[in-house]
């Protein structure tokens, strides 16, 4: 009998085949482009959309030198003492400036946002003054130029004021509003379409059999997806069988940018979504040093980019945040933000052997002295969805570590720069 060899497997600490998280990032992101195409949106319609050319402000922010306080503008050279008297001409409000002028010794009452008159330079406070008969005290010690604030001081007329590359957040929808634009350029919006395979998955609302389950996975895709501000096109749970393989996947890269599938991307005698990749495109199959989510596929089909990612459902999220989401941002011509960690004390002991990179699912808190610190959700397995549910971070575990002891510092990756 000839003598048995038995395949690389997720459990094996080591294999000389694998590529490193860095690694693989780098070869997807050098293959991937930035879409060129653009249109016109309304300000309303932009809420999540990228930038394609820079806002630059027509206008000072600022349009005018204005009051920041409730009280009065007067002349800086009238201030003598710490107590001094000025003779009250006139009142400006937020649009309705003081259209008359102030000579030395007169000052006027002003609200906060008002024009500022030429003739005065300074804002008393109201609280720091004394009123009589359009006669007012003024107490204190004070300076030129206090509690003014000047034209352009916010934003000057030619600044740039987004970036081409930003996703627009509301608050830029407001600042680009106050500028008075109402239209801006943005990148179209990818077209991302997506299906798990496997003959044990079934929709919610069919009938589960003995081996079935729910498929979770399109639900997870949907989600990260859609806070990507993408276009979907959701095609259900296709069958491990060839013919409707090939037509999902050829169908997929005739109306979409970029193709996802979870499942059948192993060496299992059903997976037959590599066999179908080679025939149909160019995809590189890849077994990555990393827990969970070893197996992963990247190519095109057709004009598609295509991402062939684990099945289990943990899996899926990982290599999506780490792998995927980075690619759909460099093609959507995003600005891709710095990948955020911070170190903390996690507070439990974390089993690990070397030889892969793992994200373990943590939960940061703030203990009873105000301190942040790190625990892990329970159970790590690729399969224990509650585990992503529960978390709000990734534990990052380098690929030389070989275990955890309870509360040593360790670098984690919040969900908020994430999802």
């Amino acid at each position: 009998m000839a003598e048995f060899t038995p395949q690389p497997s997720c459990a094996d600490p080591e294999d000389k085949n694998r590529l490193s998280i860095d690694a693989a990032r780098q070869r997807i992101a050098k293959l991937v482009p930035t879409l060129t195409a653009w249109h016109h949106c309304p300000l309303r319609d932009a809420l999540d959309r990228v930038l394609h050319q820079d806002i630059v402000s027509p206008m000072n922010v600022p349009a005018h030198n204005n009051s920041a306080m409730d009280g009065y503008a007067i002349r800086s050279s009238d201030i003598n003492s710490d107590n001094f008297s000025l003779k009250q001409v006139g009142t400006a409000f937020a649009g309705h400036p003081f259209k008359g002028k102030v000579d030395t010794g007169e000052c006027i009452r002003i609200m906060t946002g008002a024009v500022l008159p030429d003739d005065c330079d300074t804002i008393i406070m109201q609280e720091q003054v004394e009123s009589n008969d359009n006669v007012i005290t003024i107490h204190g010690k004070h300076r030129q130029g206090q509690h003014v604030r000047y034209a352009g001081e916010d934003i000057k007329t030619g600044a740039t004021v987004l970036g081409a590359g930003r996703r627009l957040m509301p608050v830029d929808l407001g600042l680009i509003a106050s500028l008075g634009i109402g239209e801006v350029n943005v990148k179209r919006r990818l077209r991302v379409a997506f299906f798990s395979t496997g003959d044990e998955l079934k929709s919610i609302g069919e009938t589960l059999e003995a081996g079935d389950i729910y498929d979770s996975n399109r639900y997870t895709l949907y989600g990260m997806l859609k806070r990507l501000g993408i276009d979907m096109l959701d095609m259900g749970v296709i069958p491990d069988q060839k013919a409707p393989l090939r037509q999902a996947l050829l169908e997929a890269s005739e109306h979409a940018d970029v193709i996802i599938t979870t499942g059948g991307v192993s060496v299992g005698d059903a997976d037959y979504v590599k066999e179908l990749l080679a025939e149909l495109g160019q995809v590189d199959f890849w077994k990555i040093a990393m827990k969970p989510g070893r197996p992963l596929a990247f190519g095109q089909i057709n004009q598609a980019l295509f991402f062939g990612l684990p099945g289990n459902p943990v899996s899926v999220m990982v290599t999506f945040y780490q792998f995927v989401t980075p690619a759909l941002r460099k093609l959507m011509g995003e600005a891709t933000p710095p990948n955020t960690t911070q170190q903390v004390i996690c507070t439990d002991a974390i089993r690990k052997r070397p030889g892969r990179f793992e994200y373990q699912r943590g939960i940061l808190f703030e203990d009873e002295q105000g301190q942040t610190k790190v625990k892990i959700t329970g159970e790590q397995g690729s399969g224990i969805l509650r585990s992503m549910s529960m978390a709000n971070c990734f534990i990052l575990l380098e690929e030389q570590c070989d275990g955890v002891a309870a509360n040593t510092v360790v670098n984690v990756q919040p969900f908020s720069g994430l999802i």
